[in-house]
C-alpha cells in the first residue's frame, strides 16, 4: 500500500559553491493534496523544486517521491520518474514555433507510442479541460498570457502525471485569469487524483484552493499550516506576507550605517 506521502524531504541542504541556499529544510507532501511553497524572492522556493525533479542534487538530506529516494536514482530510473511528473513553468514556457495542439501533443509524441488518433483525442480532451479546445490550432503568439497559461496546464497533466509541479503560475495575470488559473489548479488536481506542488508569491488566491502552506525564509521552513491557521498566524514574517506590509521581519532598507553619520561624512556639516 503507499504511503501518505508522496514527497518527502529530510534536513536538506543545497548551496551553489559557498552560497547557502537550502539550509536543514525537512517538509512533506501528502497524496492528493494542494501544498503551497511561499516565501520571499531569493529564499529557495524554485531551488527546492529543481531538487524535487531531479535537476540539482542536494548538499545533504533525502529527497523522496513515491518512495523512491531521488538523489540515488540512475539517469534511466530518474527520466521514468519524471515521466510521472508535471511542470508549469513561470510564464508558461510553451514552444513558440508549434501550435498549441502540437505543445500539448509534445509529452505524448516523445515518451509513448500511442497512435496519433488517440494522441488527437487526447490532446484536445486536455484542451477541453482548460477550456482551450476551440483554440488548438492557434499558434502561442495569438495567445493572450491569461490562455498561454492554460496551454501550458494543459501540457503539464499531458500524462496524467501523479505529481504536477507549479512555478509561481499567477505570475503576470489580470485578476480573471488569476481567478480561472488557480481554479483549475484545484479542480485538475481532484479530477486526475494527484498531488500539487505550487511555488508562488499570491496569497490571497492561494489561501482559496491550497490544503497546506510551507513559508521559507533565507532557505529554511519558519512556519507552517492550514489557510485558516495561515490567516491567525502571528509569526512576524507571516503576518507581513500575508498583509503586504513594507517592513517587518523582511526590512524595507537595505542595510546601511545611519543616515545623518553618512550625511555628515561629506564634510558638509
Amino acid at each position: 500500500m503507499p504511503a501518505d506521502n508522496l514527497v518527502e524531504i529530510e534536513s536538506l541542504d543545497f548551496a551553489y559553491d559557498d552560497r547557502v541556499i537550502l539550509n536543514g529544510i525537512s517538509l512533506t507532501i501528502p497524496r492528493g493534496k494542494v501544498v503551497a511553497i511561499m516565501g520571499g524572492s531569493g529564499c529557495g522556493k524554485t531551488t527546492l523544486l529543481r531538487l524535487i525533479g531531479g535537476q540539482l542534487r542536494p548538499s545533504r538530506g533525502e529527497i523522496r517521491v513515491d518512495g523512491l529516494s531521488v538523489p540515488a536514482l540512475s539517469s534511466a530510473d530518474l527520466y521514468a520518474l519524471r515521466r510521472r511528473m508535471g511542470m508549469l513553468f513561470q510564464f508558461g514556457a510553451l514552444f513558440t514555433d508549434i501550435s498549441v495542439f502540437d505543445n500539448v501533443a509534445y509529452q505524448m509524441r516523445e515518451h509513448t507510442t500511442l497512435p496519433e488518433e488517440l494522441i488527437r483525442d487526447m490532446v484536445l480532451l486536455k484542451l477541453n479541460a482548460v477550456g482551450l479546445r476551440g483554440a488548438h490550432g492557434l499558434m502561442p503568439a495569438e495567445l493572450s498570457g491569461g490562455m498561454a497559461r492554460r496551454v501550458a496546464l494543459a501540457r503539464a497533466i499531458s500524462l496524467d502525471p501523479m505529481l504536477i509541479m507549479y512555478d509561481e503560475p499567477f505570475a503576470g495575470l489580470d485578476p480573471i485569469s488569476l481567478g480561472v488559473i488557480g481554479q483549475l489548479i484545484r479542480k485538475l488536481n481532484d479530477a486526475l487524483g494527484a498531488t500539487t506542488i505550487m511555488v508562488t508569491h499570491d496569497i490571497q488566491e492561494s489561501l482559496l484552493i491550497v490544503d497546506f502552506i510551507y513559508f521559507m525564509s533565507d532557505g529554511k521552513v519558519v512556519a507552517l499550516g492550514t489557510p485558516d491557521e495561515i490567516r491567525a498566524s502571528r509569526h512576524p514574517f507571516v503576518h507581513q506576507f500575508v498583509c503586504a506590509e513594507a517592513d517587518g521581519p523582511v526590512p524595507f532598507h537595505y542595510p546601511a550605517a545611519p543616515l545623518a553619520a553618512e550625511l555628515l561624512a561629506d564634510g558638509r556639516a
